[in-house]
C-alpha cells in the first residue's frame, strides 16, 4: 500500500484536507471553439523540451486541449484529468479537497507535474498538490506516458503532466462569471496585449464554494467542506526569431475548511466529524530566455522558484516548500536531419514542517540536486529517434545515471509504429527521510524503474483513426510503509518490486461538426513480493467524448468509468457524465452551461477509517457568461 502519510499532511488532520477549485477562462473566440482532439499538427513541448508535432513524438502523449479548459471556469484540475483514461484519480473527499494522481498504475509520487516547466511536485510529499493548482491561464495539459527522468530528473517514473500556459496572440479583455450549485462561483478577469513580438498578459480570479460531502458518514452537521480562494498572475515577454524572453508571476491563496474524524482510542470506530480550517498560499515564478546563436544553435535558460505554504488555523502546525531551479541547456541542429541537446540542471528543495498530532514532527531541511543531460534527435520523413542520457548528483545519495531510446517508424503514409525503453529513479522526499514521527526512514535508497513501450497509431480514413500501446514498468526499491505485527509501530523501507504491465486504445472520428473520442486503458499494477495488485488501483478505464460544435453553439457529452479495483480495500467502480453546452451569441458574448456528473453518482474512493470512505462531491451543475472586447 502506498504510504498515506507520504501525501497527508497528518493522518487524519489532512485526511480530507485543501479546498480549492481550478478555473479556467472563457476568452477564447468563437472560430477557436471546437470539440477538443488531438490532430496530427497539434504541437507538444513535454517530450523532447522543444516544439514537436505530435506525430513524430515516440511515445504515447495526450493532450488535454483549450476546447475542454475553456468549458467551465468552476471545472477543477483533478476532473480534468479524469478525461484520460490512463490516469486514475484518487480525490479524498468531494470537489475542491486533495487528490493524488496515478498514471498508469503507479504511485501519486510517480507523476512529475510542471507548469512551463516549473516543478510543481513539493519536497515534503513528493507529489504535487493538485488543488492548489490555479490553472486559469492554462492553454493546454500536456500528459506523456512512461518515464521521462532524462529530461527532468527524479519523479518522473510513471509520467509527467505538464501545464502550458497561455502566450497572447491579439489585444483583448474579458470577463467571465460562472454559478453553480452547492453556493459555488467563480469570477475571472484578463486582459492581454501582443503586438510586432511583445506581449503582456494579466489574470485575476476569485472562486467562493460551501463545498460538498467529503465522507459518508451521516451522524454528524460537519459533512462538508467550504473554501474561498483567489489569486492573480501576470505575464510579460518577448518573442523574436533570434531571442525571446519572458517572466511570469502567479499566485493563489485562500482558506479551505475540510472535515477531521473524532475517533475511538483504537481507531477503529468513526465517533464524529468536526470542522477545522487552514491557510494556503502558493506562488510561481518563472524567468526564461533564448537566444539563437545562429541558424543551427540556440541556448535556452531558466530560473524559478516556486513556492508552496499551508498553514493551520486551531493549532500551530504548517508546512512551508520552497523548490529553486535554474537550467542551461543549448540546441544545436548539425545536419538537417539530426540535432543533440545538452544541459545542466540545479534544484535547491527546503521543507519547513511542524506536526503536533498524535505524534510530533519537526524538521527543517533543504536538498539540493544537480543534473547533466544530452540527447540525440533524428528525424526525416519515415523515421524518428529519440537518444539521451542523464547523470544525476544527488547531495544526499550521490551520482544516478538513467538513458532512455525510442524510435517511430512510418511504415506507410497511414501508418506508424513506435517503441521506447527507458530507465527513471526517484529520491525520497523530505518526509521520507526527516519525519522520524511519522515512520521516516534516513537509509532509504531511491526508487528505481525500467519500462518498456511498443505502439501502434493506423488512420484508417480521413475522418477515422485509431491508436494501440502496450507497456512494461518495473520499480524496484519501492518505499513502502511496513508495520511490526507485534508493536504496531511503522516505518518507511525499500521492500517492494512492482511491476506495471498494460495497454491503451484509442479512436478518434470526427464529420464537419461531429467528433468522437474514446479511450480505453488497462493495467496489472502488482506487488511482486505478493502477487496481489497494489490497493486502489482499478484495472480498466474508459473515456468517452462525443458532441456537435461550430462556431455558434455546441454540446458535448463526456463519459469516464473505472473498474472495482482488485484490491480496493472498499473502494468501488463508477460511471459518470458530463454534458457541455455553449452559445456564442456575438463575438463579444458566449452562454454556456456544464453539468459534471448528470446521474449524481457517489462511489467511494479511499478509506477515511472506521470503515468509512471518502466520497466524491455528485452532480455540480452550473452556468456562466464571457464578455469580450
Amino acid at each position: 500500500m502506498e504510504h498515506i502519510m507520504s501525501i497527508q499532511f497528518q493522518p487524519a488532520a489532512l485526511a480530507g484536507a485543501i479546498a480549492l477549485a481550478l478555473g479556467f477562462t472563457s476568452s477564447v473566440h468563437a472560430t477557436e471553439q471546437k470539440v477538443a482532439t488531438t490532430s496530427l499538427d497539434t504541437i507538444v513541448v513535454t517530450a523532447t523540451r522543444s516544439e514537436e508535432n505530435i506525430k513524430n513524438v515516440p511515445a504515447r502523449i495526450s493532450i488535454i486541449e483549450p476546447a475542454i479548459l475553456e468549458q467551465s471556469p468552476i471545472a477543477e484540475l483533478p476532473h480534468l484529468l479524469m478525461s484520460d483514461a490512463s490516469i486514475d484519480m484518487m480525490q479524498y473527499g468531494g470537489y475542491g479537497q486533495a487528490a493524488s494522481i496515478f498514471t498508469r498504475g503507479t504511485n501519486s509520487t510517480h507523476t512529475l507535474v510542471l507548469r512551463d516547466g516549473v516543478r510543481l511536485n513539493t519536497g515534503s510529499a513528493g507529489s504535487a498538490s493538485l488543488s492548489f493548482i490555479d490553472t486559469t491561464d492554462i492553454k493546454q495539459i500536456e500528459v506523456l506516458k512512461g518515464p521521462a527522468s532524462v529530461l527532468y530528473g527524479t519523479d518522473a517514473i510513471g509520467g509527467v503532466v505538464q501545464l502550458v500556459s497561455k502566450i497572447p496572440e491579439k489585444t483583448g479583455a474579458f470577463v467571465t462569471g460562472e454559478i453553480g450549485e452547492h453556493q459555488t462561483y467563480k469570477s475571472v478577469i484578463g486582459a492581454d496585449l501582443s503586438e510586432n513580438g511583445v506581449y503582456a498578459q494579466i489574470r485575476g480570479q476569485h472562486l467562493e464554494s460551501d463545498g460538498t460531502q467529503v465522507t459518508d458518514f451521516k451522524k454528524s452537521n460537519a459533512k462538508t467542506g467550504a473554501y474561498d480562494q483567489e489569486g492573480f498572475s501576470a505575464k510579460f515577454g518577448i518573442e523574436q526569431k533570434q531571442y525571446a524572453a519572458s517572466i511570469d508571476y502567479s499566485q493563489n491563496e485562500g482558506t479551505s475548511v475540510y472535515t477531521d474524524g473524532i475517533f475511538n482510542s483504537s481507531y477503529t470506530q468513526l465517533l464524529g466529524l468536526i470542522n477545522k480550517s487552514q491557510d494556503f498560499k502558493n506562488e510561481i515564478i518563472n524567468l526564461k530566455g533564448r537566444i539563437n546563436l545562429n541558424d543551427t544553435i540556440s541556448v535556452n535558460a531558466r530560473v524559478s522558484q516556486f513556492k508552496d505554504d499551508l498553514s493551520q488555523n486551531e493549532t500551530a502546525d504548517f508546512i512551508h516548500n520552497k523548490t529553486q531551479e535554474a537550467e542551461l541547456y543549448s540546441k544545436w541542429q548539425f545536419t538537417p536531419h539530426q540535432n543533440v541537446m545538452a544541459g545542466v540542471s540545479h534544484r535547491n528543495t527546503e521543507t519547513d514542517l511542524l506536526s503536533q498530532g498524535w505524534s510530533t514532527v519537526q524538521y527543517d531541511q533543504d536538498v539540493s540536486s544537480t543534473g547533466y543531460f544530452i540527447q540525440h534527435q533524428y528525424q526525416n520523413n519515415h523515421l524518428s529517434t529519440q537518444a539521451g542520457l542523464r547523470v544525476e548528483d544527488h547531495e544526499t545519495f550521490g551520482t544516478h545515471t538513467v538513458g532512455q531510446v525510442a524510435a517511430r517508424y512510418q511504415i506507410l503514409p497511414a501508418t506508424s509504429i513506435y517503441t521506447n525503453i527507458g530507465t527513471a529513479f526517484r529520491a525520497p522526499t523530505n518526509n521520507d527521510l526527516y519525519a522520524i514521527g511519522w515512520g521516516a526512514n534516513p537509509e532509504l535508497k531511491p526508487e528505481e524503474s525500467i519500462s518498456y513501450e511498443i505502439g501502434l497509431d493506423q488512420k484508417i480514413t480521413d475522418r477515422l483513426a485509431v491508436g494501440l500501446s502496450a507497456y512494461r514498468n518495473e520499480v524496484e526499491d519501492l518505499i513502502t510503509y511496513v508495520t511490526d505485527p507485534v508493536t504496531y509501530e511503522g516505518q518507511l523501507l525499500n521492500v517492494k518490486k512492482a511491476t506495471f504491465t498494460g495497454g491503451e486504445f484509442n479512436l478518434n472520428w470526427t464529420q464537419d461538426d461531429l467528433v468522437l473520442d474514446l479511450s480505453y486503458a488497462y493495467v496489472q499494477p502488482k506487488d511482486k513480493s505478493s502477487d496481489k495488485d497494489l490497493s486502489r488501483r482499478p484495472r480498466q478505464s474508459l473515456t468517452f467524448t462525443t458532441g456537435l460544435q461550430n462556431e455558434v453553439y455546441g454540446i458535448s457529452t463526456s463519459l469516464s468509468a473505472k473498474s472495482k479495483p482488485k484490491n480496493g480495500s472498499g473502494v468501488t467502480g463508477y460511471a459518470t457524465v458530463d454534458v457541455n453546452t455553449y452559445w456564442n451569441i456575438n463575438p463579444h458574448v458566449k452562454l454556456f452551461a456544464n453539468i459534471e456528473n448528470i446521474g449524481d453518482v457517489q462511489y467511494k474512493n479511499a478509506s477515511y477509517g472506521g470503515n468509512h470512505f471518502y466520497i466524491n462531491g455528485g452532480r455540480l451543475a452550473s452556468a456562466g457568461v464571457t464578455f469580450k472586447y
